[in-house]
């Protein structure tokens, strides 16, 4: 039973409607379809939070249950690998995240057929990456960038543009070819294979698996609004998509990069066939049956609203150490004001920040910095946290936050002090550190050794699984400590774009 109240979506009706919608279209392409997935095939934190109830590994479990019609290429751009490009919820490079996904698929005993390098042009960590996987008995293909591309159709689609690279053998009905994020090379990926199957006489076919824009919400939806300020980066604009309303005469929604691309892709699609194009519409190429999963648009838009506001939060930081330009974080509040949200709409913003003016006030910062903390707890219950000369403001927040679950007196100190000096002495006088008060990460350690001897500590440590999925805000940049244990708690965290300390570099 799904409760309506709290819960948006219904995971077993997605499952059904979105496996339906797949077998149907490779039926329609003789048994043979290369589908793209983007978005996140596992651990899709961004739909779990816009969409309530949602299963971030629903996905998986809708390749478990197709794994004997399935074979997985999994797509990384060389270019990413040079310039160690980092996902952002696991704060991994994409080389590494794509190692960690070839171990989750085969958790979920799916294997990944080959590692396809694309616009490999010899980048010398990317031959490093691919000697890595070879040495694990990972088929590896490189693909290079593909000549003509994206002017001249009658050389892309030739022996020379998509033939020049080689084939990726596969066996099954359908391909799923997926990557680490946006721009991997996955379109390109099976657009080279389709080249190859047509002139092996088989009449393959392309689709596109993407979670968002949802094509049949309306434009102005928060689900969708939410879409753009995840990619802001990218500068997607969720639009009409103006083919789609052409030749049906129905509004549907697509992004402005599928739209403007889709007569070159149309035409390429039609030099492939020989014939007309396989679809008429960028809409007409997905496969994507998520609204079918909505049970509660009430509680989806207000998801979708936080969602946007996070957005802008992590937007504001990003800009603050120099990772974005000023016009894209313009942007993110130009879509704050489109749906009429502020920071404070967020219910840990106000609380962390009165924490943070009760440590000035009580001047018990560190080296003049006070910083504050709070979480919201799943019965809506706000905690806080503020730093001291010991503790970081998040450290302090998650014993403050595991005792009030523990039914135990605020007042109760779970850490020995002589378990603290030690790790301050250490930091201190044996490593020559200069910042010593413990952040998230040591002091999960410290609980957990304090557990050992303190029930009061064990009670408290039993606690940290309620908080995943629980909204944290904090008044600072945290520590890579304190991002690491966050991340690791899975708590859904934002912060004011302020440093936690005045030193440039902490040791």
């Amino acid at each position: 039973m799904i409760d309506l109240h709290h819960t948006g979506f219904d995971n077993e009706k997605y499952l059904r409607e979105q496996t339906a919608a797949i077998l149907e279209r490779v039926n329609r392409f003789n048994n043979k379809l290369y589908i793209e997935f983007g978005g996140k095939v596992l651990f899709d934190l961004h739909a779990a939070r816009v969409l309530p109830g949602f299963d971030p590994n629903i996905k998986m479990r809708l390749l478990q249950m197709l794994k004997d019609k399935i074979d997985v290429i999994l797509c990384i751009h060389a270019g990413d690998i040079e310039r160690k490009k980092v996902r952002a919820d696991f704060g991994i490079t994409y080389d590494v995240d794509a190692l960690k996904t070839i171990d989750d698929f085969r958790e979920w005993d799916i294997d990944v057929t080959a590692v396809v390098i694309t616009r490999y042009t010899g980048q010398y960590p990317a031959r490093v990456f691919r000697n890595k996987l070879e040495h694990r008995g990972v088929k590896v293909y490189t693909h290079s960038p593909t000549k003509g591309y994206p002017t001249d159709v009658e050389l892309i689609v030739s022996d020379e543009g998509y033939g020049a690279n080689q084939y990726i053998k596969t066996t099954n009905p359908i391909v799923v070819v997926t990557g680490p994020g946006p721009g991997s090379g996955k379109l390109a990926t099976c657009l080279c294979n389709l080249y190859h199957e047509y002139r092996r006489g088989v009449k393959a076919g392309y689709a596109k698996f993407e979670t968002f824009p949802i094509w049949d919400l309306p434009l102005d939806h928060k689900v969708n609004i939410a879409y753009e300020a995840a990619t802001l980066d990218l500068k997607d604009e969720v639009l009409i998509d103006s083919y789609h309303l052409k030749r049906y005469g129905t509004n549907v929604v697509n992004y402005n990069r599928d739209i403007e691309a889709f007569h070159l892709l149309k035409r390429i699609f039609e030099k492939i066939t020989g014939g007309e194009s396989m679809y008429q519409s960028p809409t007409d190429m997905g496969v994507n049956r998520a609204s079918a999963g909505i049970v509660n648009d009430d509680v989806i838009q207000k998801a979708a609203h936080q969602e946007i506001i996070r957005r802008y939060f992590r937007c504001a930081v990003e800009y603050t150490i120099g990772l974005a330009d000023k016009e894209i974080l313009e942007h993110a509040a130009k879509i704050m004001e489109k749906v009429g949200a502020k920071p404070e709409d967020r219910k840990v913003v106000l609380p962390a920040r009165k924490a943070m003016k009760d440590a000035e006030k009580g001047g018990k910062g560190n080296a003049g910095i006070f910083c504050g903390a709070s979480i919201e707890l799943a019965d809506g219950t706000i905690i806080t946290g503020k730093n001291s000369p010991l503790m970081h403001a998040a450290s302090s927040l998650i014993l403050n936050a595991t005792k009030y679950l523990a039914g135990l007196p605020d007042s109760l100190l779970l850490l020995p002090k002589n378990l603290i000096d030690s790790v301050t002495y250490m930091k201190k006088d044996i490593l020559n550190g200069k910042e010593v008060s413990l952040d998230v990460e040591e002091t999960l350690i410290l609980l957990g050794i304090s557990a050992l001897t303190n029930p009061a500590a064990q009670a408290a440590l039993e606690q940290l699984t309620l908080l995943r999925g629980c909204e944290v805000h904090l008044t600072h940049i945290p520590t890579s400590g304190d991002e690491a244990g966050l991340r690791k708690l899975n708590v859904n965290v934002t912060c004011d774009p302020e440093y936690s300390s005045k030193s440039l570099f902490v040791s």
